[in-house]
């Protein structure tokens, strides 16, 4: 899928919205980002980023027919998706830190495939915290933050598996 298609795609939506904006291309590790710049940045992203997910929703949708494969665009507006990473990774690493204080595990809400994916890169190299996945079919699945066992007392859980 090129670049230059999925931004005039995504420029056609947006002027059907009536919006003034400027559309910013990005291929940061290899993926597409369009980044929307525009006064009307809340009216886009919606309560919680909804109608920012429905938009790339579309967008993706409305790609996969033209080009006839998997489009995977992100959309974004004035960098909205970078602050709540930030933001959700900073709320994880605080329950970590209880994790780490209290010793006991800690069972996270369910999230989505992209947020179990950053939690568990959040940790990865962490001496004392580990990361624990469901085994489930939900689209949803919950993590648990357990504390590592020192090495000299054994495998972790997350290690045997």
């Amino acid at each position: 899928m090129s670049l230059p298609h999925a931004r005039e795609t995504l420029e056609l939506m947006l002027g059907h919205l009536g919006l003034v904006f400027e559309v910013e291309e990005m291929e940061p590790a290899g993926r597409i980002v369009l980044n929307i710049h525009t006064r009307e940045a809340g009216r886009l992203i919606g309560r919680d980023g909804h109608t920012l997910e429905d938009l790339q929703y579309l967008l993706n949708r409305i790609l996969d027919r033209r080009e006839g494969g998997t489009a995977n665009v992100i959309v974004d507006v004035e960098g909205y998706r970078q602050k709540e990473k930030q933001d959700f990774l900073g709320r994880v690493r605080e329950l970590a830190e209880q994790v780490r204080r209290t010793g006991q595990p800690l069972v996270l809400a369910p999230m989505n495939s992209f947020d179990r994916r950053l939690v568990h890169q959040a940790f990865v190299d962490d001496p004392e915290i580990a990361t624990q996945s469901e085994e489930s079919t939900a689209r949803l699945k919950q993590i648990t933050l357990v504390k590592r066992i020192s090495p000299g007392a054994g495998k972790s859980e997350t290690e045997k598996i």
